[in-house]
C-alpha cells in the first residue's frame, strides 16, 4: 500500500525519498523519479515523511530501531503515520516525536492497493490542526475523502470502529444470503434486488 501512495505523490509531481525494508520494492518508484535512502534516519531532514508499516513492532523498529527515524536529535518537519495500529503504539511514536519537535498526524485509511491506485481512499486524520491544514494537499492526493476527527490518537478509534462495521456487514451479508439461497432464491437475483435498493453498496 505504501508503494502505491508514494507512486501517487509522485505522479502529481512531488519530490519524494523513499525507504522499504525491502530495497527491491523501491525500484518502480525509482523509476518514476524518487530517491531511495538506505535508512529510516536518512529522512529526518524532509519537511514531510509519510509512514505506511503493518502493525505495532514494525511501525516501531522503523521509528526507533537502529537508525530509527526519530533517533536523531531532530525529525522530519511533519510525521504522517498511515498505518492501522494501535493507540498505544501510535502514542508511543506520537511521543518519541513530540520529544525531538516533530508533529505527528495519524491517518489511517479505508481501502485497499486497486482503490488506492485509484485515488479513491477514505482518510481520517487525527492529530494538531495546522500541521494538518499544511497536510491536507497532499493527502488529497492521496484519496477522494479527508475527514479530520480532532488532536490526538482518535483516528485509531475512528479506523477500530470502522473495521468493526466492516465485519458486521460482512457478517450480515453472508447470513442474509444464505437464508435467500435455502429459499430458493438465487445469489446473482438476492445481490442485484440489494444493488439497485437503498441498501446497495461495495459490500453487494
Amino acid at each position: 500500500m505504501g508503494s502505491v501512495l508514494a507512486e501517487r505523490l509522485l505522479r502529481s509531481g512531488h519530490d519524494l525519498a523513499v525507504y522499504n525494508r525491502t530495497r527491491a520494492k523501491t525500484e518502480p518508484l525509482e523509476a518514476l523519479g524518487a530517491a531511495t535512502v538506505e535508512a529510516p534516519a536518512d529522512l529526518a531532514d524532509r519537511d514531510i515523511v509519510f509512514t505506511m508499516i503493518g502493525g505495532d513492532a514494525d511501525l516501531l523498529a522503523v521509528i526507533d530501531g537502529p537508525s530509527g527515524l526519530l533517533t536523531g536529535s531532530h525529525g522530519p518537519g511533519l510525521l504522517i503515520d498511515c498505518s492501522t495500529v494501535s493507540s498505544d503504539a501510535s502514542g508511543q511514536v506520537r511521543r518519541r516525536a513530540r520529544g525531538i519537535g516533530t508533529p505527528m498526524l495519524a491517518a489511517p485509511v479505508s481501502g485497499n492497493p486497486k482503490v488506492a491506485k485509484a485515488g479513491m481512499l477514505s482518510l481520517v486524520v487525527s492529530g494538531p490542526r495546522e500541521p494538518f491544514e499544511t497536510a491536507r494537499p497532499y493527502l488529497e492526493v492521496l484519496g477522494r475523502s479527508v475527514t479530520y476527527v480532532g488532536d490526538g490518537d482518535v483516528a485509531r478509534l475512528v479506523k477500530i470502529a470502522h473495521n468493526l462495521l466492516l465485519g458486521v456487514v460482512t457478517q450480515s451479508l453472508a447470513e442474509i444470503t444464505v437464508l435467500a439461497e435455502r429459499g430458493g432464491v438465487a445469489r446473482s437475483d438476492l445481490l442485484a434486488f440489494i444493488n439497485d435498493s437503498v441498501m446497495g453498496s461495495a459490500f453487494t
